[in-house]
């Protein structure tokens, strides 16, 4: 089991937007082999700001989620749309030990 932070800032005034997309997205993730669950969280000092909280079987089903058509077609309509960033992942091992390895999200043929 591995945990996902997924950080993500939004265009200022798209807040509930992208709140109503992540509950869409959520209800699709149920059906994704390897996803056990997730969680949205907002920033209370920071409105446009979120982590989305997820949890894996392993980095190879969230690699592979990563790599899909389905997601594909979510992170490039979320840039022409509503993020004011490029997301930046982080993956959180099993072990208090190791320290996280951050992902600068980039397209699949990357």
């Amino acid at each position: 089991m591995i945990t996902i932070g997924m950080n993500y800032k939004v265009l200022p005034g798209k807040e509930d937007h992208f709140e109503r997309m992540f509950n869409n997205v959520l209800h699709s993730l149920e059906t994704v082999t390897g996803h056990s669950k997730s969680a949205l969280y907002k920033d209370v000092n920071a409105l446009q700001s979120y982590l989305i909280v997820s949890e894996w079987a392993s980095e190879d089903a969230f690699h592979a989620f990563v790599r899909s058509e389905r997601f594909q077609r979510v992170v490039e309509w979320g840039q022409a749309n509503i993020l004011a960033d490029r997301p930046v992942h982080t993956v959180y091992r099993g072990t208090a030990q190791t320290a996280p390895c951050t992902i600068n999200m980039q397209t699949a043929e990357e």
